[in-house]
């Protein structure tokens, strides 16, 4: 039977990425996301519980993430978890589990926008707010728009 191994987090980061360099020259940034949970319990008080999330991106991905984000970015990542075994300074074996993420996209950025990195290249999306517009540009709209299912005119505010 196949398996699933995937992990989908949108929190925020506790700390500017930790950048590093593997000696073939590829880039690595650790980052440490933080996801909160509100609920009340039962005595009707509000109780927030907050989880840590190690994420390690490599390559292109980890650039971005060490140019661009910072401590407080909101980002969405993807990724798969992951256990390594490691032996620390005393000798002493350890595991360490934690995500390595294949695909980022920066959310809440200044100008309105959403910028996404995954390992096929950096893509910066229009604003969510702003309709997508052919102004500008001489030729019909409906020449510029592909034939489509029906399913992608659908502009409603799905946050997936």
């Amino acid at each position: 039977m196949a398996s699933v191994n995937k992990v989908i987090l949108v929190g925020n980061l506790g700390r500017d990425p930790e950048m590093r360099y593997l000696p073939s020259g590829e880039a690595v940034a650790n980052l440490a996301i933080a996801t909160t949970d509100k609920y009340k319990d039962k005595s009707g008080q509000l109780v927030e519980a907050t989880e840590w999330h190690r994420v390690s991106f490599f390559g292109r991905t980890a650039e971005v993430c060490g140019q661009y984000l910072k401590k407080g970015s909101q980002v969405y990542v993807e990724g798969s978890i992951r256990t390594r075994k490691y032996t620390d300074k005393e000798g002493i074996e350890k595991y360490a589990t934690e995500i390595r993420g294949d695909r980022m996209q920066m959310l809440g950025s200044k100008g309105g926008g959403m910028a996404e990195m995954d390992d096929g290249g950096f893509n910066q999306a229009p604003p969510r707010s702003q309709p997508r517009s052919n102004a500008g540009t001489n030729a019909p709209a409906a020449a510029q728009r592909p034939a489509s299912s029906g399913f992608d005119d659908m502009d409603d505010d799905i946050p997936f």
